[in-house]
């Protein structure tokens, strides 16, 4: 058992935050499972300095939950170990205060480890670095952002049991209507948004626009550029839980479900990145002639050719392939082209110098640090085999993908896809791919024993 933290964390971070925060009573200590999910234990303050000295004992089964946190014994992380601890240790830098608690809190993340200090590998946070890592040894250092979409509901649901969107916090006055980048529809909204971005800037996250999106009650936050994409990831998950907590304080819900309402198009988590080589360089942009760059063209080629048995980790919920439907933002098929919003991996129009991919596929729903995880080892695939990503698709992405590769048409297709994948169990690793698909296996027969208002609606008084 080793007391020398293996996530590089030193206890002169807590000494200091304490120190500069004496206002401080309590922290939250969140460790991400693979649903994205934070989990872990509330501390006083007199405990945090031990926690950055000894790291803290948690069951390995924690890692093994599903999306309700009851144990998937196919994981093999619960009896086949005997449900033992291991040691979760801090993660450098995201110690960090919380906006609008009160007695007032902070908040840190925490990865898990072996009791000899290794990396425990069903970890997410684990899976993102070993891409991180596999790529820096090719001289190359991906940067990238996350989008965040969601719903602002209210707490009770409609007379037909279908979800509200929530009137104004500032006034209550509701909307049903889609008020897509309406700025006067964002006034309503102000106290919240004021509360969410001084959550943001106590915690370091640099949040930026906001826009009115393109269904009832439908928002869009972006972020800053990261030149490091486990911060960005690490940006993402954060920003969903002030969101969250915030929404709540102000009497309303915030929505990450991909796909809260049938009639509207759903909340992605688009998903830009470009990678750097040791100098600092965009290796994505193209050269003086305006001819595409041959490693932007092979990272195309291979998230095109990966897609399909990667689209469990982007759409891994039964709601989240509601979200994909032809005209409704969400790509149906693993198309590419330049400034279009209809195809999967859209190369945005503007500075060359900042040559991107923005890939789509994902929902909100889905765990950022897989996503990254996934989408890294796609373009790594790509590069690595030197994959032509094909014709650019120039008009509707929804019409013109009918030779694209073949992905998933349902959950479950997607849960057996990416079980008999090769290039996911590399893109993750073999045991954070044998406990992702063990819970998403677990949670689909959840929901297909289950019986639903709809089977009562088509089949009550039918059949």
């Amino acid at each position: 058992m080793t007391d020398i933290s293996p996530s590089g964390s030193a206890p002169s971070e807590a000494e200091a935050f304490l120190t500069a925060h004496p206002e401080i009573e309590a922290f939250d200590l969140v460790l991400h499972d693979c649903n994205g999910i934070g989990r872990g234990k509330i501390i006083r303050r007199h405990e945090l300095l031990s926690f950055f000295k000894s790291g803290r004992h948690l069951p390995i089964s924690i890692l093994g939950l599903d999306i309700c946190g009851e144990d998937v014994h196919e994981t093999g992380l619960i009896w086949d170990q005997g449900d033992g601890d291991l040691r979760a240790w801090p993660i450098p830098g995201t110690l960090k205060p919380l906006h609008n608690t009160r007695p007032p809190r902070g908040e840190v993340f925490m990865s898990m480890y072996m009791l000899d200090g290794a990396a425990m590998t069903s970890d997410p946070r684990h899976a993102l670095q070993r891409q991180v890592d596999a790529l820096a040894v090719k001289g190359l250092h991906p940067s990238g952002a996350f989008e965040l979409e969601f719903f602002l509901l209210s707490n009770e649901r409609g007379p037909d049991g279908k979800m509200v969107p929530a009137a104004d916090v500032l006034d209550g006055r509701p909307s049903t209507k889609t008020e897509v980048y309406s700025v006067d529809h964002l006034h309503g909204m102000l106290p919240l948004f004021s509360d969410i971005y001084a959550g943001a800037e106590k915690a370091g996250i640099k949040a930026e626009t906001m826009i009115s999106e393109y269904a009832p009650g439908q928002y869009e936050l972006t972020l800053h550029y990261r030149t490091d994409v486990m911060q960005a990831a690490d940006d993402l998950i954060r920003l969903k839980r002030i969101v969250r907590a915030q929404a709540r304080a102000h009497g309303v819900a915030a929505c990450f479900m991909a796909k809260p309402n049938e009639n509207y198009a759903g909340s992605g988590m688009h998903f830009h990145v470009s990678m750097m080589d040791d100098a600092g360089a965009n290796i994505f942009i193209e050269d003086k002639s305006g001819t595409w760059n041959p490693s932007l063209l092979h990272a195309l080629g291979g998230l095109r050719a990966t897609m399909g048995e990667s689209m469990l980790v982007f759409a891994p919920h039964a709601n989240s392939w509601r979200r994909f439907a032809s005209q409704s933002y969400a790509p149906v098929s693993p198309t590419w082209g330049v400034n279009n919003r209809s195809v999967a991996l859209r190369i945005p129009a503007g500075d060359v110098q900042a040559r991107r991919i923005e890939h789509r596929p994902a929902g909100v729903d889905a765990n950022p640090y897989l996503v990254a995880a996934t989408v890294l080892a796609g373009i790594r695939h790509g590069m690595d085999h030197r994959i032509d990503p094909g014709p650019e698709t120039t008009g509707n992405g929804y019409v013109d993908g009918a030779d694209a590769p073949a992905i998933p048409v349902d959950w479950r297709g997607a849960i057996e896809a990416a079980k008999a994948s090769a290039f996911l169990k590399d893109a993750l690793g073999e045991d954070m791919h044998r406990t992702f698909t063990a819970i998403k296996a677990a949670e689909y027969a959840r929901v297909q024993r289950t019986v639903s208002e709809v089977d009562f609606d088509l089949y009550l008084h039918t059949v």
